[in-house]
């Protein structure tokens, strides 16, 4: 046999070393790991050579190999003889007539490699003591004098001995680590700035998503604590330390409250912002640029400003103030206190309601309505105005043109009307939303009273008939007819008392007065506690109100 055939290669990465025969030569790859210390010696590697018939190296190459453990194969010698087993073969017959029988007829020495991290023990054979494979109980005893207790796997002991071949005889169990604790977030930012897709897969690009909202009371995250590591043992029945998961704090920003320790909720309406360390309630909306087509309509809880305009047929509505920067052109915008710098542009078809006051540079073919004040700097062209109580128009040319304006209490501006006598209609002394809330309950209440005589009209009727003979359908829709009735009644009931108490408060509001620093023209139609007046001619600097039921000019 040629000294250069090659053979299979000595070790594993777990045992720390491995040598490769090749056909240049015997290479030594000894593992990074090995280098926090050996579980082998020195002469350990040198009766793996020798086992293999490599007897021409270099000691101190060897040493130098072991001591850098670089992971890569080194080369440590240049040739190679057969193994002790083979080279038997080739002997002479002579020769192995006079090889002791006793050899032959020993159990193979038994080595325990027990592997850097003392997690993995291999058992391999020494066929120089002999060649017969050991029992179980050898390599239990072996196993045992290497001082390895923990881990040991009988089944592969069992399987191993049937053959001289290399087997993992044990091994250790790893540690387990505690998990850190972490946030898990009731909420998802990742939906912000796409459209929103409805039931039917039908895209509304008039919905952006630009922010996500959360109500008082909303929860927002939940800490999930951290757990305690079990510690592991090595193949020596050491323990290993395991560790324990490191805590995080709860991620509390502002308007954000900690309850049950692990748990954050929203304390006020608004969106929600997420630095990652910190989770707020902002209740203030910044939208930097115009609404449109970039942003799609707004429905905040919370305030909102615009620096921008609001383009024709887009929305902002908020429960909070709402701030425009620009204009208002045929955009909706609904809020609590609205402020458009720039003044509103309807194009007959925006609408600009508020809660409370209304503010604008001015108003032409816009239809404003707020439930206390409304207040416009400049002029007021063809829109309709209605004030729960005041409408103010005294700074600059404080001009109404054109239109309608009501208002509860009191209207005040400058000039009405123009000198081409343009149609322009004044109310005072009625609150229009009440007046209007008042119309429209009646309404409700003659169709609910209509809708009550139908019900008991078709009851009488069936009254007089034998309903057991009816199909089961239509019994069932006879007993749904019959308890509507009940809830109806009590509806009707009700609008009656509502009615009765708005109606007294119209009938208090008797104070209605319009007050004009400079002319008002002919066109205008005034109406004051319901009193009408045409002017015909101008009227300059006057106050207006009603005594002995006609309308009475007063000086300013």
């Amino acid at each position: 046999m040629d000294d250069q055939t090659l053979r299979p290669a000595v070790g594993s990465k777990e045992a720390g070393y491995l040598f490769e025969f090749r056909e240049d030569g015997v290479y030594l790859t000894i593992y990074p790991d090995a280098a926090d210390g050996l579980a082998f010696e020195l002469s350990d590697i040198r009766q793996v050579l020798h086992d293999h018939g490599v007897v021409d190296y270099d000691i101190i190459t060897l040493s130098q190999i072991l001591r850098e453990a670089a992971g890569e194969p080194r080369k440590l010698a240049a040739t190679y003889g057969l193994p002790e087993e083979e080279s038997d073969e080739l002997q002479s017959p002579q020769d192995q007539q006079e090889q002791p029988v006793e050899e032959e007829q020993k159990p193979a020495g038994i080595i325990v490699d027990i592997s850097h991290d003392k997690m993995t023990a291999t058992i391999r054979y020494d066929t120089n003591v002999g060649r017969m494979l050991p029992s179980y109980e050898d390599v239990q005893q072996a196993l045992t004098d290497t001082g390895v207790v923990f881990g040991i796997d009988t089944d592969a002991i069992r399987k191993g001995i049937e053959s001289l071949s290399p087997f993992v005889a044990a091994m250790g169990q790893a540690p387990k680590h505690g998990e850190n604790a972490r946030i898990e977030r009731h909420f998802d930012l990742g939906i912000k700035g796409r459209p929103k897709v409805d039931a039917y897969d039908r895209v509304d690009f008039k919905n952006m998503n630009l922010f996500v909202l959360a109500k008082k009371g909303d929860l927002l995250a939940v800490r999930i604590p951290q757990t305690q590591g079990e510690p592991g043992r090595d193949v020596y029945g050491r323990e290993i330390n395991a560790r324990n998961g490191k805590p995080i704090p709860m991620p509390q920003g502002n308007n954000t409250e900690i309850t049950g320790d692990n748990e954050l909720i929203a304390l006020i309406d608004g969106q929600i912002v997420d630095t990652g360390k910190k989770i707020s309630i902002d209740p203030h909306l910044l939208i930097q640029g115009g609404v449109g087509v970039g942003t799609g309509n707004i429905d905040f809880i919370g305030s909102v400003e615009v620096k921008g305009n609001v383009e024709a047929g887009f929305t902002v509505k908020a429960t909070g103030d709402i701030q425009i920067g620009g204009m208002v052109s045929g955009g909706n915008v609904e809020g609590r206190n609205v402020f458009v710098n720039g003044g509103v542009n309807g194009m007959n078809r925006g609408k600009i309601r508020a809660e409370e006051d209304v503010h604008a540079a001015f108003a032409e073919n816009a239809e404003i309505e707020a439930g206390r004040d409304i207040y416009i700097r400049d002029v007021s062209l063809h829109s309709a105005l209605t004030a729960g109580k005041r409408i103010y128009m005294e700074e600059k040319r404080g001009m109404l043109t054109g239109g309608r304006c009501a208002a509860g209490e009191e209207i005040r501006c400058k000039i009405v009307g123009n000198l081409a006598s343009v149609v322009t209609r004044l109310s005072v002394g009625v609150n229009p939303q009440l007046e209007k809330k008042y119309r429209e309950l009646c309404r409700e209440y003659k169709e609910s009273k209509e809708r009550l005589r139908q019900i008991n009209q078709m009851l009488n009727t069936l009254s007089k008939i034998d309903i057991s003979r009816l199909p089961q359908e239509r019994i069932n829709q006879i007993n749904a007819l019959t308890r509507s009735q009940f809830p109806l009644a009590g509806k009707i009931k009700r609008d009656e008392q509502e009615i009765q108490a708005l109606g007294e408060e119209l009938s208090q509001m008797q104070n209605g007065k319009i007050r004009v620093s400079d002319t008002i023209y002919p066109g205008v139609k005034i109406s004051i506690n319901s009193v009408i007046m045409n002017v015909q001619s101008e009227i300059k600097r006057t106050t207006l109100t009603v005594k002995d039921e006609r309308v009475d000019i007063g000086p300013y």
